[in-house]
């Protein structure tokens, strides 16, 4: 067989004995020809290779958020996945749980994610600890506790008062929900750590098992967990935390300083994506929105998760802009602030950075 293909040229006797040898007309001519097939076929083939580098425009990123906890409570994110609007944004997200703030921070910092969502505290605590470049907020999800008191029995006349003498399973001190806590019991006239016991040193993860297997008398609980307790008899949600304690900043969406100086139309594409879906979770049923998250809670049923987006909707607990509010932000630290935990107030520009909230809405 000739190879025509790269030089020195195969020509095998008798057309050609030795390379560039005299050689007839015709010989020649099917080596121009060759020649010039080859480098078309070379050019056509760098040109499929570019564009199967650049995906033709359908090559996803991937990418990894690291998420607190895995709660209802935060159905903008996994509608923002299922239904489609990160995808349209170029972007594959990979859901990571951690199972506490500090670890989502953490998985943020040593760059194992390059998104999370977490309580804006521990935006507060690291930008205190003097980090250079520290993460900043781009988004808000959530604007009220997520969580329900859920007791032992069932009190149809439930009065805050009733936790005199009693004890409270209320996660850990720094966190949301112990802190947001501690705030209703002393707007309600009870004194922590002496009116009430309120348990702290149970991992957010295990507050329910413990509760189950007998710790505390009541214990704060996300959604579909709480729901979950109280239909099966394990428990009876008797308060719900978040209208007691008012709207504040209570879940957020954090990137590195770096990813946003470097990538700002990375960080422009995520905050686009929340905020359509955070647009259609405001006009959707509940059903449809239970039906857009049960990928994320397959143990759950259609008629759990549309009762418990129900009930976030009904306590307005969905922010339906991504866009943080200063009043929201001395709210929250004044929250911390009342729990001992605020070394030094954050200025809001600090930590927040809007910028993209505020270019998607104007879209």
């Amino acid at each position: 067989m000739i190879d025509l293909t790269t030089p020195p040229f195969h020509i095998p006797p008798p057309l050609c004995i030795i390379w560039n040898q005299p050689i007839d007309a015709e010989v020649k001519r099917i080596m121009v020809i060759a020649k010039k097939a080859a480098m078309i076929l070379a050019a056509a083939m760098l040109l499929c290779t570019l564009m199967c580098g650049c995906g033709g425009g359908s090559e996803l990123r991937h990418i990894t958020l690291n998420e607190v906890t895995r709660s209802v409570f935060y159905a903008p994110l996994y509608c923002a996945v299922s239904l489609g609007y990160f995808e349209k944004e170029g972007l594959d997200v990979e859901i990571v749980t951690s199972g506490g703030s500090d670890k989502s921070m953490t998985a943020l910092i040593s760059g194992d994610a390059e998104v999370a969502l977490m309580g804006p505290e521990t935006g507060i605590y690291v930008a205190n600890q003097g980090l250079e470049n520290h993460p900043m907020i781009v988004a808000q999800i959530t604007k009220r506790d997520g969580s329900f008191l859920v007791g032992r029995e069932a009190e149809p006349d439930f009065d805050w008062e009733s936790l005199r003498g009693r004890s409270v399973i209320g996660g850990r001190p720094g966190g949301m929900p112990y802190m947001t806590l501690c705030y209703v019991l002393k707007s309600h006239g009870l004194v922590p750590g002496e009116d009430v016991e309120v348990i702290d040193n149970i991992q957010f993860p295990l507050m329910g098992g413990a509760f189950e297997g007998g710790t505390g008398d009541y214990v704060t609980l996300f959604e579909p967990t709480a729901s979950e307790f109280a239909s099966s008899g394990r428990g009876h949600i008797v308060a719900n935390v978040g209208l007691e304690s008012g709207e504040v900043p209570y879940t957020t969406i954090m990137m590195s300083s770096k990813t946003i100086a470097e990538e700002p139309e990375f960080a422009l594409s995520f905050v686009r994506a929340i905020y359509k879906a955070q647009q259609w979770v405001k006009t959707a049923s509940d059903e449809e929105v239970a039906r857009a998250m049960q990928p994320f809670f397959p143990d759950s049923s259609i008629e759990t998760l549309s009762a418990v987006a129900n009930s976030y909707r009904a306590t307005d607990s969905w922010m339906y802009s991504p866009a943080m509010s200063e009043d929201a932000f001395t709210r929250l630290q004044d929250i911390i602030e009342a729990a001992g935990e605020l070394s030094a107030r954050v200025e809001f520009g600090s930590l927040v950075d809007n910028s993209f909230a505020d270019k998607v809405m104007g879209e």
